[in-house]
């Protein structure tokens, strides 16, 4: 019984995307029933005119319903099951519309009421209404281009024999130092109203503090010591005040580690590949995000794409100099003197892959104090072998660097950045079991999707952004 039950199983049902592709390569008219959403009605004297999506693609199907088929209550917004035959449409817009014969209104909608409607929206209306803000169609075409990029990106290195895998989210380290975590507590051990206890002084759950992620990088260099090409996709969590529009305090980062490699070039070139693999895989993905976007932007995007036309590499110290001399020689120059030894501050990012590259440019070899102290010191001992990739109207997209493998050069970078060593203890012992040279990188995903979006703040490019001050749902 079990057997058969399961033998005659069904398959789901084809979504609109899928019906419509079949259809561009048979031409045949079918008879079809799907379920979704109406985005729209457009009622005329004999006949109404309503677009039915179901969110598999940005289009969504013309449902063309005589005025004996019309339920009372067919409205925008309302989900709908609708049998009918798909034909090639005479009208102009669509090459099919489907011909209804029964229309079921799953869910009501009142119009009147239902927040999203046709006209364009406020961005903070939306940030408001965020548990509806997928059903605009912006939105919902920002979420098939994350889903279309992560699926390039799992083929892009599955093809080069990486593995997938999972790390912690709770962790008991701060991977780059910078003290920007959450900790993480059980409920039962907050402090209580009107009464204040210290940290230490409660009961931890680990018996250690612990944070959540901000970067799976430690793990995945324990991972990659035994499968060698390791990545994953995860979210991260950075107790990030700032309020720009390129910070999230929940955010997905893609992160990737492979051993024995021996210079930070090769990091780059494996950046630049899945990247412009990215970027030109899914093309057709953006058609409704630019439609009225910057053609500018857009022109730099597709540069960046081109296979022929390699990103360009500068050092630190060189960019340090043009960032200079501009400053020096313009009238206006930049609000932060750039210096030898300083972090690089967002308008000089932009100006480096804006105004002197237009382009894409990997900047290398900063200057030790100034990175975490993970990454492999240089010959020079003055700089390190790291990378950060600046993209136009972006900035810092990917950083990466090789990972320092020798042991006491590790625990001398541990000393020198004053952080505790026992808690990086683990970390140490990797270099004393056969340890190997080996180096990654880390992409914010939230970034890469405004950058291929044209989507300027990273809030409207994750489904339910987080921010200091902010979190709903």
């Amino acid at each position: 019984m079990v057997l058969r039950r399961f033998a005659s199983t069904s398959t789901l049902p084809p979504t609109i995307r899928q019906l419509l592709s079949s259809l561009q390569t048979t031409g045949q008219e079918t008879k079809v029933q799907l379920s979704g959403w109406i985005k729209s009605v457009r009622r005329q004297k004999n006949v109404t005119f309503a677009v039915i999506n179901d969110g598999s693609c940005a289009s969504g199907l013309q449902a063309v319903l005589k005025s004996d088929t019309i339920p009372h209550n067919l409205t925008n917004g309302a989900s709908v099951r609708i049998c009918g035959n798909l034909v090639q449409s005479l009208g102009r817009g669509q090459l099919y519309e489907l011909q209804v014969e029964a229309v079921d209104v799953l869910g009501e909608c009142n119009p009147e009421a239902y927040p999203i409607q046709k006209q364009a929206l406020p961005v903070e209306f939306l940030r408001d209404n965020v548990h509806l803000r997928a059903r605009t169609d912006i939105n919902a075409a920002m979420l098939r281009l994350r889903d279309s990029v992560l699926r390039t990106l799992h083929t892009y290195h599955e093809a080069q024999d990486f593995h997938y895998v999972h790390t912690p989210i709770l962790t008991s380290s701060d991977c780059e130092g910078g003290g920007e975590t959450f900790r993480v507590s059980t409920a039962s051990s907050a402090p209580s109203a009107g009464k204040s206890h210290h940290p230490s002084a409660q009961a931890e759950f680990f018996s250690q503090p612990a944070y959540l992620t901000v970067s799976s990088q430690l793990h995945l260099e324990a991972l990659a010591a035994s499968l060698s090409r390791v990545y994953t996709l995860s979210p991260c969590f950075r107790a990030e005040r700032s309020q720009t529009n390129r910070h999230l305090a929940e955010f997905w980062m893609l992160e990737v580690e492979w051993a024995f490699i021996n210079h930070v070039g090769d990091v780059c070139h494996v950046v630049e590949e899945s990247l412009k693999n990215v970027l030109l895989q899914c093309r057709s993905e953006n058609a409704l995000l630019w439609k009225d976007g910057d053609e500018a932007k857009l022109k730099s995007l597709e540069d960046a794409s081109r296979p022929g036309l390699p990103w360009i590499r500068m050092t630190y110290t060189d960019a340090i100099k043009e960032l200079e001399k501009y400053h020096a020689s313009s009238r206006v120059g930049f609000e932060f003197k750039p210096t030898w030894g300083r972090a690089l501050q967002s308008e000089h990012e932009r100006w480096l892959s804006e105004r002197l590259v237009g382009g894409p440019v990997f900047v290398t070899d900063y200057p030790t104090f100034l990175k975490p102290f993970y990454m492999r010191a240089n010959d020079d001992e003055q700089t390190v072998a790291c990378f950060d990739l600046l993209v136009p109207f972006i900035g810092e997209l990917v950083g990466g660097s090789l990972r320092e493998e020798r042991y006491s050069h590790l625990v001398e970078a541990i000393a020198r950045h004053g952080l505790n060593e026992e808690e990086y203890r683990w970390y140490v012992d990797l270099r004393r079991y056969g340890s190997a040279p080996h180096g990654g990188y880390g992409l914010g995903f939230e970034r890469l999707i405004s950058w291929m979006s044209g989507i300027e703040n990273v809030r409207e490019c994750i489904a339910m952004p987080r921010w200091a001050k902010r979190m709903l749902l």
